[in-house]
């Protein structure tokens, strides 16, 4: 009991303390590729991250060798790095994660396995408009948050505030990245709730280019919430799928609009009705 208190303390310790933590490099032995290095966060509310074959194969799924991705609310890279190495070196992944201290774990995995990879990270969030904007965070040191201002649930503890700056994504693509476009095969988006205003300003983006898309249903959405994110998806006419999880194995299960309270948290696929990118 009293070892439990001990760590107890120190966790709310840890919490309400600001500290700037660094990374260790990690490596891992994949398929046809060698050894690949991974940038691991010490943060200690972070928890361990991992590359395999499996998981890199599952984004091969989603995007072609040579494709564009853009992983919107990147974080530490952990889904940006394998979304790389399933694209090649001639593809791009756009990596946005407003988060200034943990940008800096994104930027050096960023520049890990040059041989492999072309990730163009950048540190903004994806906006209605530019400017600058107030997320909430679930400790000092800033690990997990996004703008939580925005989601009708105000009881969600995260209490450490940190301004970031905020640019609208759909301009900012045609803007710097009209030729890659071209090529953009999937978007993910993993940003504490607000996902489904992220993809209404990207309309003409979802119209014209049809990427597939990976979407999470935060679980302090209300009802209200999780059908306006099924209908926003449905409109630009995508099917969805849950997401158990990001390997090659993972199972392709249909999600209705009805289906949007049967779970608390969930990872969604959407795969536009005119294209079978997904097998």
């Amino acid at each position: 009991m009293l070892n439990y208190i001990k760590r107890k303390i120190e966790k709310i310790k840890l919490k309400r303390t600001f500290r700037e933590y660094g990374y260790e490099i990690k490596k891992f032995e994949i398929e046809n590729l060698g050894v690949v290095e991974y940038a691991q966060w010490l943060h200690p509310f972070e928890g361990p991250k991992s590359i395999t074959n499996s998981n890199i194969n599952f984004y091969k799924k989603l995007a072609k060798p040579g494709a564009m991705i853009i992983d919107i609310g990147a974080h530490t890279g952990d889904t940006t790095v394998p979304m790389a190495l399933a694209v090649g070196k001639e593809g791009l992944v756009l990596a946005l994660e407003p988060n200034k201290y943990v940008y800096k774990i994104l930027e050096k995995n960023a520049s890990l396995n040059p041989k492999y990879t072309n990730i163009k990270p950048v540190c903004f969030a994806a906006t209605s408009e530019d400017g600058d904007f107030v997320f909430n965070y679930s400790d000092a040191s800033f690990n997990n948050g996004g703008f939580l201002s925005e989601i009708h649930v105000k009881n969600h503890h995260h209490n450490y505030t940190l301004k970031v700056t905020g640019k609208n994504l759909q301009k900012y693509l045609y803007d710097n990245f009209s030729k890659e476009l071209e090529k953009l095969d999937l978007v993910k988006v993993d940003a504490e709730g607000y996902d489904k205003e992220i993809l209404k300003t990207i309309p003409d983006i979802l119209n014209q280019y049809k990427p597939n898309l990976m979407i999470e249903c935060y679980k302090r959405l209300d009802q209200n919430e999780r059908h306006e994110l099924f209908d926003i998806i449905h409109s630009h006419g995508y099917r969805l799928y849950y997401l158990e999880n990001f390997e090659e194995t993972g199972n392709k299960i249909l999600v209705e609009k009805k289906n949007m309270m049967d779970r608390k948290h969930f990872e969604m696929m959407a795969i536009h009705e005119s294209v079978n990118s997904y097998q």
